[in-house]
């Protein structure tokens, strides 16, 4: 029975929900006099952005049909869901529909696999090179860029996407093959570090020509399932570390395994591990914002990250030779492995205290969670009180001064 438009929405919006790898990008893509839309600044997710905004996009894959067989995806050839896909045109026309309309700000766009990486990969350049072309659509672009695809089809990509993503899904390679053993990381390190080369080969020449064209210029992003296999976080972190540092990722995504069918290869779960899940993200941010290197938040005695507090708390917990730390000596570094000091906090502490000496009262005015600082620091006007009481004592202390309930289900990032 042919399927209709809203149909086909229906059940390709509802099963993009498990690709995380997508937010707000670098992107600056202005409009013209003769187009339509616009990228600017924060870039377009379906989230929160930095400065608060929430903003939309058009979220779907261009089919669930797929000739893998992942154990941990809702699309997996064996799975019993219904099957749908939309043509190239049919997501060109929804797009420029829901954007006059309002109701989105760009388009995020993944698939299943059809026959093979590069005749889906095809389909999907289609339908950017489309709106561009065509529509002169400058609104945020995320393509999904699928392993084993050819450079070519990357390259074109590249040039219509702000963003493109290659999931490699599974913390290890070793894992990945069980879970689902028609993939591997060649496939997937492919695109990457093509990806890698071109957006920095390209970005060299934007310097010296003012003309030439963009590429991919919110960069590139992954996705991590999280608790389908055994790695630990520290494995987890490590791979993290290597794609920022080798493949010059934008970001890394964490999501939290979600039971999609029974298959003895993947562990019996009742709940996702959101905790976990946001656990990774505090450290990744730690990583890539504050300057934390991997060994500070996970090491050989702790291979996972401490559920009851923050990364941050636990490595200042694990660490009582670094504190208390001088808020009015200690170099800019130091101060942003505080607990309660953001990076903000910190620069104006380094500039502010050439003035002067900084007591209690200017860090709460700066914005220092002094609840949390206090424990760490000595300020002009305070000595460090808890130097007697033992990491243990002190983290009992602090635990105990949480107000939050424990029924909760919103986690804050630190």
């Amino acid at each position: 029975m042919k399927q209709s438009t809203e149909q086909k929405l229906s059940m390709l919006a509802d099963a993009a929900k498990y690709d995380v790898s997508c937010s707000s990008s670098g992107s600056k893509r202005t409009n013209t006099k003769d187009g339509l839309g616009n990228a600017t600044g924060m870039g377009i997710c379906h989230t929160y952005t930095q400065d608060g905004r929430c903003v939309s996009l058009l979220k779907i894959l261009l089919t669930n049909h797929c000739i893998f067989d992942c154990a941990y995806c809702v699309s997996r050839r064996s799975n019993d869901v219904q099957r749908a896909a939309f043509t190239v045109q049919e997501v060109v026309d929804l797009t420029i529909n829901f954007y006059s309309r309002n109701y989105i700000e760009g388009l995020f766009l993944s698939s299943g696999i059809f026959k093979n990486a590069d005749y889906t990969m095809e389909r999907l350049v289609r339908i950017a090179k489309k709106l561009r072309q065509e529509h002169k659509f400058n609104g945020y672009i995320h393509l999904k860029a699928i392993p084993g695809t050819s450079d070519e089809l990357i390259h074109e990509a590249g040039l219509y996407a702000d963003r493109l993503s290659v999931n490699l899904e599974i913390p290890s390679e070793e894992s990945l093959k069980k879970v689902a053993p028609e993939k591997d990381y060649a496939s997937a390190y492919q695109p990457m570090n093509y990806l890698a080369r071109s957006i920095e080969g390209y970005r060299q020449e934007k310097k010296l020509i003012r003309h030439a064209p963009t590429f991919a210029p919110g960069g590139q992003s992954t996705q991590l399932v999280i608790g389908a296999t055994p790695e630990n976080d520290r494995h987890v972190l490590l791979l993290a570390n290597s794609l920022y540092q080798q493949q010059q990722l934008k970001r890394v995504y964490y999501s939290g395994y979600v039971p999609v069918s029974e298959d003895t290869r993947l562990p019996v779960i009742t709940t996702p591990p959101l905790l976990r899940e946001n656990r990774l993200y505090q450290a990744d941010w730690l990583m890539r914002v504050y300057g934390f290197s991997v060994h500070e938040l996970v090491d050989d005695q702790h291979l996972y990250l401490d559920e009851e507090v923050d990364p941050k708390l636990a490595f200042a917990l694990r660490h009582p030779e670094l504190f208390p730390v001088d808020i009015n000596r200690a170099d800019y570094e130091m101060i942003l492995r505080v607990p309660g000091i953001g990076v903000k906090s910190a620069k104006k502490i380094v500039q502010a205290r050439q003035f002067g000496k900084l007591r209690q009262e200017h860090l709460t005015k700066i914005g220092v969670v002094w609840k949390r600082t206090q424990y760490f620091v000595v300020t002009a006007d305070q000595q460090y009180h808890w130097l007697e009481m033992k990491p243990e004592a002190l983290r009992q202390r602090i635990l105990g001064e949480k107000t939050t309930p424990k029924n909760t289900t919103q986690l804050s990032l630190f």
